[in-house]
């Protein structure tokens, strides 16, 4: 099948997943992880209806963001101090934050744009050595921080459940929608009303993630294989 079309099934799977936990499907952004794929397998998943995606890489989102501005683009990938100025202001929403000097340097690349740049926190749930991400228990510490921030605004969490079984995957996701509450608990006005975002779930346990609140699915080899 092509993007388009593996697309529209992945996102036709999506809404029957919603309606089956009792959610409205539009309450799920599914991005589309382009991060293999080139400008053409791009095209044909917009042709499908897709309008968010997601990459890892800096160069490859300013190649794609560049080319295809009408989409939004999302920054899943590690941040590197140096290419900050690279993903500011492309990326709709930096959904791997979780060092306090990276939220300042974003800070300041987003005031010399005049813009509050988006972000979410990566919290590490389920304690794997592999996987970064701040642990649940300094994630107020780094909620304060960019609270601080001006040109800083946290959407919410992300996270990445640990591979090969669906109950440690729901149980990770579970974890992060309780301290997704906890962390919203302690805020208020502006910052509370933004705080509503939970990104986890891929190709392999979107469906866990949907049943424990995500908002947002990240897919990739789904839609692009």
């Amino acid at each position: 099948m092509t993007a388009k079309e593996q697309y529209e099934q992945v996102a036709a799977e999506l809404a029957e997943v919603c309606r089956a936990c009792g959610r409205d499907p539009r309450e799920v952004v599914l991005v589309a992880v382009s991060k293999t794929v080139g400008p053409d397998a791009v095209a044909a998943a917009m042709q499908g209806g897709a309008l968010d995606f997601g990459e890892n890489r800096p160069d490859q989102l300013m190649l794609k963001a560049d080319a295809f501005p009408q989409v939004r683009w999302h920054f899943i990938g590690n941040i590197q101090s140096r290419r900050i100025r690279d993903i500011v202001g492309r990326a709709v929403l930096i959904h791997s934050l979780f060092d306090a000097g990276h939220a300042a340097k974003i800070d300041r690349e987003a005031a010399a744009r005049g813009i509050v740049q988006d972000v979410l926190l990566e919290a590490n749930v389920s304690g794997e050595e592999s996987k970064s991400g701040v642990s649940p228990d300094q994630a107020s510490e780094l909620l304060r921080a960019c609270g601080e921030l001006e040109h800083v605004r946290v959407r919410g969490l992300m996270t990445m459940a640990p591979i090969g079984s669906a109950q440690v995957a729901r149980a990770t996701f579970d974890g992060l929608a309780q301290l997704h509450a906890q962390l919203k608990a302690t805020l208020d006005g502006e910052a509370a009303a933004a705080f509503t975002e939970l990104s986890m779930g891929m190709t392999d346990d979107w469906r866990e993630a949907i049943a424990a609140g995500a908002t947002i699915v990240r897919i990739g080899r789904a839609i692009f294989a």
